[in-house]
């Protein structure tokens, strides 16, 4: 008598498990993985555009610049333009830069065909900046006499100044006739009347005054020389 109650029971108990197992999994993936949704492939289930329009409307219309917010690479196509325009812009400015210089070149040429016409000035001699050595040696006109008289000869010689070691002060003025000076000698020329110094004593005599004096007793040359220290009494000798 309850065999058939026990069987329709284990009978409505298999579909009731086959339900609970059912709803287990759609649960799971409601509470603890995210459902997967489909997407359609084309917006608003637009078709692409034919490949003769595609190809058309590029050459017609080029591609939009890359806006600033857009981190997406441009096209190889975008870099081709790109490169075109920069090649392009900088031949434009020079031969907007060009036509200029060749209507400047007009009113020079026209400027170098007038200068010409106009007499050319002569160069200005620059000025020297050096000046005028003084003379080594002054010349009294006394002394400008009595050479003039001496040279004024058949056989006239020029008369060389120098020092010699002697007297008791070291040093004496020493008078001689050359017929030519020599290769270092300094030449003083006063009044047409040329003195040789000689070299060696230059650094003795430089700055000096040549007399002629005359008295009862002598006539001779005499020196007034401001380098000299000591002089001896009878003023033969001297040192500087």
């Amino acid at each position: 008598m309850n065999a058939p109650r026990i069987m329709s029971r284990l009978a409505m108990r298999r579909p009731c498990t086959a339900m609970r197992c059912a709803s287990l999994p759609l649960q799971s993936r409601a509470y603890g993985s995210p459902s997967f949704q489909s997407y359609p492939l084309y917006p608003n289930n637009a078709p692409p555009p034919p490949r003769d329009a595609a190809s058309e409307g590029s050459i017609a219309q080029p591609d939009a610049w890359p806006k600033v917010n857009e981190t997406r690479p441009p096209k190889i196509s975008q870099l081709s333009q790109l490169s075109r325009h920069q090649t392009a812009s900088p031949a434009t400015p020079t031969a907007t830069e060009e036509s200029p210089a060749t209507t400047s070149t007009t009113p020079k040429a026209a400027a170098v065909t007038a200068t010409p016409a106009a007499t050319p000035a002569k160069p200005t001699r620059p000025r020297s900046k050096l000046r005028a050595r003084k003379a080594a040696m002054k010349l009294t006109p006394a002394a400008v006499e009595q050479l003039r008289a001496l040279l004024d000869q058949p056989d006239p010689k020029l008369i060389k100044v120098g020092v010699r070691n002697r007297g008791c002060s070291g040093l004496a003025y020493h008078l001689e006739f050359v017929e030519k000076p020599g290769s270092f000698d300094e030449e003083v020329v006063q009044d047409g009347v040329k003195v040789l110094i000689d070299s060696k004593a230059l650094f003795s005599i430089i700055g000096s005054e040549m007399d002629w004096v005359e008295d009862k007793l002598s006539q001779r040359f005499v020196f007034k020389n401001p380098n000299i220290k000591e002089q001896c009494g009878c003023g033969e000798s001297f040192m500087v």
